[in-house]
């Protein structure tokens, strides 16, 4: 019996990841869950599971979900406040913990986490974009389990050598072979691009996903972030990783050898699928998703990705290769761009302009320490919102 704690319960990924948990009530306890907002969905999942936590953010609406559960008689201590993410992290009852708060907000539980030799469940991309080689070393220096969540790194994490771990390089390798849907514009015309919507954006139509995530999808920046955490996990230098678009979304990700095999990892785009591999592993059990019919799948289409369709794609491999703390301003100025995006402040085609504005007029500095990245990260985003407002 393994206790974990789900960081962002509330979102797709956490329900997900309950979802899994309660088909295996013999092998996980749900210890802690926490949520940014949404009331409703995490009392449901507090008279549910029962856990001994529940963290809002907030304390105004913690303690309405406190009453709630004191009314229906569940016992479930509620904790609000930044601090509690990272203090219900490191419970000595909390085995693994689901990284799945998406954004910036993410860092820091899930870096606590890692400093305190938890199995992570890495679904917060950005928390490793951000910390980087920080973040690597904490999980090396504390001996931590570093499960990928995303479906195309648990691909290659499945795909890697034997008894492989995150962060070793694997001399074996020649190549990782990132996967991409293109998201919802990957046939749009180029002059179209500017009068997208945010309802199209979120349309993606392979997946079900949160909005900013939608939206990254749609610009490919979710894959820009998936590069260089795919460099980080697998310790692979950028020229080795190649994006490639595969629109059915059925090959998650493959690794290219030396001797010329190619492992691939295929499944039907559900993410209880990454979910469930990473909290048996090193074993397996069932994620409640339906098999693969090859049969309706039928065919296979590969591409190479479009650089001007997709600039944020570029902007990527640009801040992997200056390193240090650009990835966290890259990360920072795109998570403005979408949010201005979603609430009609700019357009769709601007917001690789707000990332190229940031990376071009912040300085790079050594990424070793939090404060560092965390500095880099408020600069970025003071920076793009003052582009943003020149804009308008």
């Amino acid at each position: 019996m393994r206790g974990i704690c789900v960081l962002g319960s509330t979102g797709s990924i956490g329900v997900s990841t309950l979802d899994v948990a309660g088909r295996h009530p013999d092998r996980y306890k749900v210890v802690a869950l926490t949520a940014n907002n949404n009331i409703d969905r995490l009392f449901e999942q507090c008279q549910r599971f029962n856990p001994r936590f529940a963290v809002m953010i907030d304390e105004q609406p913690a303690a309405e979900l406190r009453q709630r559960l004191a009314e229906a008689g569940v016992k479930t201590e509620v904790l609000s406040g930044v601090q509690a993410l990272e203090d219900v992290c490191v419970l000595p009852e909390v085995d693994s913990v689901m990284a799945a708060i998406v954004g910036a907000a993410g860092l820091l539980p899930t870096l606590a986490a890692a400093k305190a030799g938890k199995t992570v469940l890495l679904a917060n991309k950005e928390a490793l974009v951000m910390s980087g080689p920080l973040f690597m070393t904490a999980v090396r220096e504390s001996g931590a389990d570093l499960l990928p969540i995303d479906s195309e790194h648990n691909a290659i994490f499945q795909c890697m050598p034997a008894n492989y771990h995150a962060g070793r390089p694997a001399a074996e390798v020649r190549r990782i072979l990132l996967t991409a849907s293109g998201g919802p514009f990957l046939r749009k015309g180029l002059h179209e691009l500017h009068d997208v919507t945010p309802d199209e954006a979120v349309a993606h139509p392979n997946w079900v996903m949160g909005r900013k995530i939608s939206v990254d999808s749609a610009t490919m920046m979710n894959k820009g972030l998936e590069l260089i955490e795919a460099c980080l996990l697998f310790n692979t230098p950028p020229e080795k990783v190649e994006v490639v678009i595969h629109p059915q979304s059925v090959i998650h990700s493959m690794v290219d050898y030396v001797d010329g095999t190619v492992l691939a990892q295929m499944g039907n785009p559900d993410m209880r699928i990454p979910i469930a591999h990473a909290m048996a592993w090193p074993d397996r059990f069932d994620s409640g998703a339906e098999p693969l019919d090859l049969f309706s799948v039928r065919r296979l289409d590969f591409e190479a990705p479009d650089f001007e369709r997709f600039p944020c794609l570029q902007r990527a491999y640009d801040a992997v290769r200056a390193g240090e703390t650009m990835p966290a301003i890259l990360n920072a100025a795109n998570e403005i761009a979408v949010a201005c995006f979603l609430n009609g402040q700019i357009r769709f085609t601007a917001i690789p302009d707000v990332i190229s504005h940031c990376m071009n007029h912040i300085s790079v500095n050594r990424a070793d320490s939090i404060d560092v990245i965390l500095e880099a990260d408020r600069s970025a985003r003071e920076v793009a919102e003052r582009f943003i407002a020149q804009l308008n």
